[in-house]
């Protein structure tokens, strides 16, 4: 016979529809899939896709932007940086200048910003979709959004 677990004494919540963690996760979750499913067919994974786009995002104006610089804006670890921009280095998607031996400087290619520009077009399309049934301004969405990302942005400079 399987074993009851009582809720009440492990949780805050009545339900897992009523945690704001265990929904965020889910949908986020959902999100994610609906993402990748729309960059699958152009070669990309999402995290080449976001530092894709933050590489192409802080570069804008011609700036050098370091691989740490990327990390920091896209909050990946250096190694998962390194490795995305080798990736998308060998699909010929960026170009990465060495001027001294410990900084890379990455920007992308002509072939670059003709993927990244379908592959936001594809992105801003499965946004629209995925979130077509809320019923509140996307902006209210936005803002809380931005608020938990700063507040965490926040307490991670801190740390």
């Amino acid at each position: 016979m399987a074993q009851t677990v009582n809720f009440n004494g492990i949780s805050i919540h009545p339900s897992a529809e009523e945690s704001p963690g265990f929904l965020l996760w889910r949908v986020s979750t959902l999100w994610r899939k609906a993402i990748e499913a729309v960059l699958k067919p152009l070669g990309l994974t999402h995290p080449q896709f976001v530092v894709l786009a933050t590489t192409a995002w802080l570069t804008r104006r011609g700036d050098k932007v370091s691989q740490v610089e990327i990390g920091k804006q896209a909050a990946l670890d250096p190694n998962t940086i390194s490795q995305i921009l080798r990736g998308l280095q060998t699909k010929g998607l960026i170009e990465r200048s060495h001027t001294n031996k410990r900084s890379k400087y990455p920007i992308l290619t002509p072939i670059g910003v003709e993927n990244l520009a379908k592959a936001m077009r594809a992105v801003e399309s499965a946004d629209v979709t995925f979130f077509a049934s809320v019923d509140v301004e996307e902006s209210k969405i936005l803002k809380t959004l931005q608020i938990l990302a700063r507040s965490e942005s926040l307490k991670k400079e801190k740390e």
